[in-house]
């Protein structure tokens, strides 16, 4: 079979513009994709304690999409270990989506759902197992100063019973990069 060279020059010419379509539009996907990361931005919390036979150890990351200088939002991490030596162990883990709104640049206020699965076991059988999910719904307010928070909220879903925290107010710091 003989290709006539008008049909060769066709060929290239839609051979080239398929070819600088796909370039370009990969190039497209990479800026959005740059311009993406570019708003993102990661934090997250680390706590240890230690004394008398007790330890504890929580390891917190989270990360947000700031759309603009005034709104981000984003999701959360969160695993804690306690152990109280002789008495009983937990294990906390679950997942948080917050939103936070700047209406200046030095304060933030802060919406957060968390949802905890909690998996408590006693050394002493007179104590009960416990495994459980609670909920805590925080509101916030702090001040900013470049990528650092701090502030104080507060868990309007507290169930003293229930709760993996000692008091529905919280102090908090929070940290971006």
């Amino acid at each position: 079979m003989k290709i006539s060279g008008h049909l060769k020059i066709k060929t290239a010419i839609i051979t080239a513009l398929i070819v600088s379509l796909s370039y370009q539009s990969h190039s497209q996907d990479d800026v959005n994709e740059n311009q993406f990361w570019k708003h993102v931005r990661f934090g997250g919390g680390v706590g240890l304690s230690f004394g008398d036979g007790f330890f504890s150890g929580t390891l917190a990351p989270n990360a947000v999409y700031e759309f603009n200088p005034r709104f981000a939002l984003g999701l959360g991490l969160n695993g804690t270990y306690n152990k109280q030596k002789g008495f009983y162990k937990s294990t906390i883990f679950g997942a948080s989506v917050i939103g936070l709104y700047n209406p200046i640049p030095e304060l933030q206020v802060s919406g957060e759902f968390e949802e905890l699965h909690v998996n408590t076991s006693f050394d002493d059988s007179q104590f009960e197992n416990d495994r459980y999910w609670v909920p805590a719904l925080f509101v916030g307010l702090g001040y900013r100063a470049n990528n650092v928070i701090f502030g104080m909220r507060y868990d309007l879903l507290y169930n003293r019973n229930k709760s993996v925290y000692a008091d529905p107010w919280m102090p908090f710091v929070r940290v971006f990069f």
